[in-house]
């Protein structure tokens, strides 16, 4: 469901199997899995970058999933599940004591939009490929911690509310411009050079990681607050 690469002090994790990626329990375990590998060999200078295979970069919680409980109970409760256990990852992405990019090749939709967002870096195709919050059109109020990261990684009101209220499907010229993703490329192949390329840059700077990670943190202190994830102040010897 997902591997790990490593070329040098990039670290490339695919998400692999089903195309459309759905954030699926086992799913977001191997994801939760992966990270912790991920993390027990970061070095100075490691960067992280995620891509997938298909269509999708991931279409969102596995809605099949919960609705295959039986009842709306059983649905209800399988969806509250799949929100509580996708905390961890975006916690962990927030954590990580490395740069982090998403190189959104195809479609990003509802929680797979958060795990794109969760990243420090994100690039997407021109050529196909859209941001999708299907909430409004499916019945569904937003987790708060979705809520508070999307606030926190989108400035602009009118994005969020085109976005988050709208139900508008969002292609990637317009999500620069909204100031959603860095840049948008001709396809496939040039968004995976683009994050390579970016991601290369990067190494070089060799920075120490668990700076980088409470820097980060510091950077969105509602949605950290909300997932639990504590702060703290690093003073480095070189003072």
């Amino acid at each position: 469901m997902c591997t790990l690469e490593k070329r040098g002090n990039l670290f490339i994790l695919t998400l692999t199997g089903d195309d459309e990626h759905r954030l699926s329990p086992t799913l977001i375990a191997t994801i939760l899995s992966t990270l912790s590998q991920v993390k027990a060999q970061v070095t100075r200078g490691s960067v992280l970058i995620t891509i997938s295979q298909g269509k999708f970069f991931s279409n969102g919680f596995d809605l099949a999933w919960a609705q295959a409980a039986g009842s709306k109970e059983g649905a209800a409760e399988r969806l509250h599940h799949m929100v509580e256990s996708f905390k961890p990852i975006v916690g962990e992405f927030l954590s990580l004591p490395m740069p982090t990019i998403a190189a959104v090749t195809g479609h990003a939709a509802a929680a797979g939009l958060l795990l794109a967002l969760s990243h420090d870096y994100v690039f997407m195709r021109r050529d196909k490929g859209v941001l999708y919050m299907s909430e409004i059109d499916i019945g569904l109020t937003l987790p708060d911690y979705f809520t508070a990261l999307i606030t926190a990684k989108i400035s602009s009101a009118s994005a969020r509310r085109e976005l988050l209220m709208c139900g508008r499907k969002i292609r990637g010229d317009e999500a620069v411009k909204m100031g959603i993703v860095e840049a948008a490329h001709d396809n496939e192949d040039e968004v995976r050079k683009a994050s390579v390329r970016l991601g290369e840059e990067l190494t070089k700077r060799k920075w120490k990681g668990e700076v980088y990670a409470e820097i980060r943190k510091g950077l969105y202190p509602e949605v950290c607050d909300l997932l639990g994830l504590e702060r703290k102040a690093i003073a480095t010897a070189s003072l």
